[in-house]
């Protein structure tokens, strides 16, 4: 009987792929769900100081929805830099013009502010549409 802990490194982590369909999906649920598999908190070797995180591919991201009356509420802030250069939009033209943001805004604010969570939110892959180009992967659906 062995009574040691192994403590996983960094080097040999064999990430996975996994696709998230967010046709019907409420954003706040969908984004915790792939947040948690760019984390690796889904995994049995998490290690909160090691990047233990697998790929998520989120499709079909122009279907999201959001409950209540926050569809027409919700607005997204930014800053140009410059003097008066704060722009808002608001979530129903965000959708028509670039879904993908919605979604990759949602689950980058769940992930850490810090070097390993911009190194998490590389994984991170968002498409308009039901296509992308990660096939090859042979990634898994995730319910």
């Amino acid at each position: 009987m062995n009574n040691t802990t192994t403590i996983p490194s960094g080097k040999n982590i064999q990430r996975k792929w996994f696709v998230l369909d967010a046709s019907g999906q409420t954003l706040g649920r969908l984004a915790t769900k792939a947040a948690n598999i760019l984390s690796g908190k889904n995994s049995v070797q998490y290690t909160p100081y090691i990047d233990m995180g697998d790929h998520v591919v989120v499709v079909n991201c122009e279907k999201i929805v959001l409950t209540g009356m926050k569809a027409d509420a919700k607005m997204y802030r930014r800053y140009t830099g410059f003097p008066g250069g704060r722009r808002e939009e608001s979530f129903v033209k965000l959708l028509q013009r670039r879904p993908e943001a919605i979604v990759e805004h949602a689950i980058k604010g769940m992930l850490p502010k810090s070097r390993m969570g911009r190194q998490m939110a590389t994984k991170l892959k968002v498409y308009k549409g039901a296509h992308h180009p990660h096939t090859a992967q042979q990634p898994q659906a995730v319910a």
